[in-house]
């Protein structure tokens, strides 16, 4: 059976696309939650609300997934944990199988229209 993770935890969970999304966009760089809600926007084209977003951070925050990194202003930038980076590359890994599979019996069943 495959090693299970923190953030495998949440599979199938409405709260685990938002997670996945959190740890994509902190994989690139340390940001605070306006900035992560931007980059979300930008590369998924997904919009979080922000208690969705907060509610998300602390959750992963919780687990070891991501850090707080300290600041001079106001703003609360998090960055990845190794932890967290781990945990999102089990998951991608688990979604490329997914994918491929996903892509392999449409090819197989269904003829391009």
């Amino acid at each position: 059976m495959a090693r299970t993770s923190s953030f495998d935890l949440e599979k199938g969970s409405r709260n685990a696309g938002t997670a996945f999304l959190i740890l994509s966009s902190l994989a690139d760089g340390e940001k605070h939650g306006y900035a992560l809600t931007k980059d979300v926007e930008n590369f998924a084209n997904v919009r979080l609300a922000p208690g969705t977003l907060y509610e998300a951070l602390a959750r992963l925050e919780t687990q070891g997934l991501i850090e707080p990194v300290p600041s001079e202003d106001r703003r609360r930038p998090y960055r990845l944990t190794a932890n967290g980076a781990t945990a999102l590359k089990e998951h991608v890994n688990a979604q490329a199988k997914v994918l491929a599979e996903s892509q392999r019996r449409l090819s197989r069943h269904w003829s391009p229209a």
